[in-house]
């Protein structure tokens, strides 16, 4: 970078500034001291290919200024400019984003267009984080503004819809968006808004503090009051029930390492009802009902057996008892997390694989799908810091910028949240448009479909992640739900041993999952003295997935099993 006197003739606002193509500025702030001493602070500029001109990058404010006052005297002083290297974007938009959150604060959705920019040209998470000076959650918080319909973020950027109500809508389904347009749209109907949202989007009701199976202080959960004190309860009943969830599994693997010879849960939509059944000991095949209210409240009856099976017991009859299952090495909600993300990073890689998604489309119709109705992959999952860790993903922003892309290729809105499903005019229109469009185009757009109607944790995301040579580090890295979700020492131990070495693994075998759990963040953040591991990726995660246990119960695994049976070397097809 180097710095130079430079004519106002000479200048214009680039694309990459925060402000471009918007009104012009509000100068009222800076203008007397312009008029008085000039431009004193330089302004960021790049050569924009023109002989002798440049592009303003940071500083519209101050050139916009400038300009008034030359209008007014009837002549321009150079202004001083630092000018950027050739071909760095992303260090024109860092530069514009800094300079402008620092003077005067930009909205969210104009700091989510230009984070979203920064992660297509390569930054990561952290980068952002370090460069603005603001934790990851506060980035990844603005980059989930980007699951928003573009009208939502419109309304919100006009401050039409509260921040409280955005905050919520981030975690909606495009669906669920369309619908409160609706009730947002129509003066007649209540439109829920605020903490009101959460229970529309996701339902339940308020939870009392006393159902907690875990230590409440220790969660960190919000808890709210009555006026009286009297009852307390928590302010997120999604949060929750993650911790309450989390305690029974706890107190489930429990029971079976104590030789339980099951243990049954039983929803809120059924209900333990006692003389169903009859007590029964351990040694006879009794077993544990975990029996969980909508409430919150949850009740472990233990050592039972169906009324039946109590009726053969009293004859001297054994009852059926299954052999006791192994543990599963991933939890539901750690194979979900590990299916959506593998899942999501598969259908971004496919966007760059046309000809691959071409093949797997014309499987799909040959051989049928549990998809193809023809249905969206609605990438559900029930905790919500999953849904938000694969919702603000580097491989979901890049999908979502293709979809985008297609969208307007097609002429649709860009409002319609998938291309799958969308657009007006039928079939027969559809097939005119793409009739007009060159075979790329059309290889685009089947790119972005069949990733929409991918099912997640299907033997089909292993088959693409083989083909194209999908490589996860390129895509994902640790965060906090993932963390969240890593409990079983067996494999804290392994993934120890696998970042830190075999040494630190068996010193440290006898510690507690949670010790384990900071050893494995310490070193992929290179902290609290552990030598950083870049671009690690658990084995279930890779492709080929890989068992950290020799108990199984890894989806991806197994679903890779099915496609090894005859598994040939894979033929790379050309993008």
């Amino acid at each position: 970078m180097k710095l130079a006197f430079l004519d106002l003739g000479k200048l214009s606002i680039s694309k990459a500034n925060m402000r471009y193509a918007k009104k012009a500025p509000d100068v009222a702030d800076i203008l007397p001291t312009v008029r008085a001493r000039g431009v004193l602070v330089p302004l960021i500029v790049r050569a924009n290919g023109a002989p002798d001109h440049f592009e303003i990058v940071a500083g519209a404010r101050r050139f916009t200024a400038a300009s008034i006052v030359a209008a007014e005297n009837g002549e321009a002083d150079p202004l001083p400019c630092a000018i950027l290297e050739d071909g760095d974007d992303a260090a024109a938009l860092e530069a514009s984003l800094i300079e402008n959150v620092a003077r005067r604060d930009a909205d969210e959705v104009t700091q989510w267009e230009s984070y979203a920019r920064l992660v297509r040209e390569g930054r990561s998470l952290a980068d952002i984080a370090a460069t603005f000076g603001l934790p990851e959650l506060g980035v990844k918080r603005i980059l989930a503004l980007g699951n928003l319909l573009p009208r939502i973020r419109s309304a919100y950027a006009r401050e039409q819809i509260s921040p409280a109500t955005v905050r919520q809508l981030t975690l909606a389904t495009k669906s669920q968006q369309r619908a409160w347009l609706a009730l947002f749209d129509d003066k007649d109907a209540y439109c829920p808004q605020g903490s009101q949202l959460k229970a529309w989007l996701f339902g339940g009701g308020a939870i009392k503090v006393e159902q907690a199976l875990f230590d409440v202080d220790a969660s960190g959960l919000a808890i709210v009051a009555d006026l009286f004190g009297e009852d307390r309860y928590f302010a997120d009943s999604d949060a929750f029930w993650i911790k309450q969830h989390a305690e029974i599994d706890a107190r489930r693997d429990a029971y079976l390492e104590d030789g339980w010879a099951d243990v049954v849960l039983v929803g809120p939509s059924d209900y333990f009802s006692a003389w169903e059944y009859r007590k029964a000991p351990k040694r006879k095949g009794g077993r544990i009902y975990v029996d969980v209210r909508s409430s919150g409240e949850v009740d472990f009856h233990e050592g039972y057996v169906t009324s039946k099976e109590a009726a053969r017991l009293d004859k001297g009859e054994a009852i059926d008892v299954a052999p006791k299952a192994p543990r599963p090495e991933l939890s539901s909600r750690m194979q979900t997390y590990v299916d959506l993300h593998r899942h999501a990073a598969v259908r971004a890689a496919l966007t760059g694989h046309p000809a691959a998604a071409l093949r797997l489309m014309v499987a799909h119709v040959v051989a049928g799908s549990p998809l193809w109705s023809v249905k969206v992959e609605p990438q559900s999952a029930c905790d919500d810091d999953v849904r938000e860790s694969v919702e603000t993903c580097r491989a979901e922003t890049v999908f979502d910028e293709k979809r985008r892309a297609v969208l307007a290729l097609l002429g649709f809105s860009p409002e319609e949240p998938a291309v799958t499903g969308g657009g007006e005019g039928g079939l027969a229109a559809l097939f005119q448009r793409l009739l007009e469009l060159p075979d790329r185009a059309v290889m685009d757009v089947i790119a972005v479909v069949i990733g929409e109607t991918l099912s997640a944790g299907s033997a089909a995301v292993e088959a693409v992640g083989l083909q194209v040579g999908l490589d996860m580090r390129a895509y994902w890295e640790a965060d906090a739900a993932f963390f969240e979700a890593l409990r079983d020492k067996e494999v804290l131990t392994a993934i120890v041993a696998e970042v830190g070495g075999a040494d630190i693994a068996a010193a440290n075998a006898k510690e507690k999952g949670a010790t384990l759990n900071a050893i494995i963040r310490d070193h992929l953040d290179g902290t609290n003295g552990r030598t950083k591991v870049d671009g690690w990726v658990p084995k279930w995660m890779a492709f080929p997935p890989a068992a950290y246990t020799a108990r199984g119960g890894v989806g991806s695994v197994a679903r890779h099993a099915e496609l090894a049976v005859a598994e040939p070397e894979p033929q790379r097809l050309a993008a």
